[in-house]
């Protein structure tokens, strides 16, 4: 299985008051100045983003030789992430200077502030973002309370994956899938949400979809959403710990239908995974529920270190670095940034979406509503709830 098929689940941090650290805050920063020799960064990757930042880091070094020496790159689960930087802070030995991750580790070092604070360094040269991110980009990135900064952004879903031959006539809105589902036990299925992207995304997308009275509560608000997967799981056999192992699922004929995401439909089909011919269907009414990829860097990092990231991050967000995250659609579309075409891609991307991409996803994108996902308390509650209320079932 590719590695880009490794996705990320959650938790939530526990306060560390205490770390031990003198680490700089406020006007501290004024004095930031690269170094005056390269230096060999550490990189961390927890989202899977290489897939589709890796050209960009190459590039950078080529271009940046006085600068950096080398990027060393390891990857890690995003649970473990946070942990693994307050035991370093805590020895005051930070080894590792980048991470990229999602809103999960991101939100889960919040608490116990981890992440060096962006918006706190006066002089960091980084752009104005609000002015040169899409709009959904630049509220996943007040999200991030100015802990990470925006690198890759896409709607995400939720959205029906179906095989044709099996689904002449796909559902058209949720009722109709609980009762394709009932009249097909068994051939319907989708990942646990604490482990699975597309998972994720149906499970905040549905009270929408069912006009749930709160669709940012899940404790309180989503009395119907809860109602309609108990009666779903009635014809769900299993539910697989991840996505890759679902996909391989539908790639094989086991299954008929599934939720995905942009990203989880066109990458599978480019890599072989499911066949070509897979469709995709949205459901009556759906919002989109967005995602995105954060760089961030951990307190305690060099201050000549962090001066060289920050240019790194500025390299990182120009609209000709920003195409390379097309990639092969792993997170479709991906550039964070406006005005980035497929056209600025690599001819290797062009290719790939031409012949698995979707035309109708441009239409989709920019005529149903574009949601945050949810904040980290409920989003770990909503975790629990499905455990209890469905899968325990």
């Amino acid at each position: 299985m590719d590695a880009r098929f490794s996705r990320r689940s959650f938790i939530a941090g526990a306060s560390a008051a205490g770390l031990g650290l003198v680490l700089p805050k406020g006007n501290a920063w004024a004095q930031l100045a690269l170094p005056s020799k390269p230096v060999a960064l550490n990189v961390i990757d927890a989202a899977g983003n290489l897939a589709l930042t890796q050209p960009i880091f190459d590039n950078f070094a080529k271009a940046r030789p006085e600068l950096v020496s080398r990027f060393t790159f390891n990857k890690a689960p995003a649970p473990e992430l946070p942990g693994k930087i307050k035991a370093q802070q805590r020895a005051r030995r930070i080894d590792i200077d980048l991470v990229i991750i999602g809103p999960d580790a991101l939100s889960a070092g919040l608490g116990d502030d981890i992440w060096t604070d962006f918006s706190a360094i006066p002089n960091s040269g980084l752009p104005d973002l609000k002015n040169i991110y899409l709009d959904p980009a630049w509220r996943m990135q007040e999200m991030g309370k100015g802990r990470g900064v925006v690198v890759s952004y896409y709607p995400s879903g939720p959205l029906l994956e179906y095989n044709p031959a099996k689904v002449p006539n796909p559902p058209k809105n949720a009722e109709q899938l609980l009762a394709w589902a009932k009249a097909n036990p068994n051939k319907f299925i989708y990942a646990r949400p604490a482990n699975s992207g597309p998972g994720r995304t149906f499970l905040m997308g549905l009270p929408y979809l069912l006009g749930d009275s709160d669709p940012k509560d899940p404790v309180n608000g989503w009395s119907n959403t809860w109602a309609y997967l108990k009666e779903l799981n009635r014809y769900v056999e299993y539910y697989p710990a991840g996505t890759g192992a679902l996909m391989k699922e539908l790639g094989e004929g086991t299954r008929d239908m599934t939720v995905t995401t942009t990203g989880w439909d066109i990458n599978p089909r480019a890599l072989g995974v499911v066949p070509k011919s897979m469709a995709v269907g949205k459901l009556d009414g759906f919002h989109w529920v967005c995602d995105a990829h954060y760089f961030s860097i951990p307190r305690g990092v060099p201050e000549e270190r962090i001066a060289v990231l920050l240019e790194f991050i500025k390299f990182a967000l120009q609209p000709d670095q920003q195409a390379y995250s097309y990639d092969a659609g792993y997170f479709y579309p991906g550039p964070a940034v406006k005005d980035v075409t497929i056209e600025m891609a690599p001819k290797s991307s062009q290719e790939i979406m031409a012949e698995y991409g979707r035309p109708e996803y441009a239409d989709w994108i920019a005529n149903n509503p574009i949601d945050l996902p949810l904040e980290p308390e409920p989003l770990v509650a909503a975790f629990r709830m499905w455990d209890e209320l469905v899968a325990s079932v």
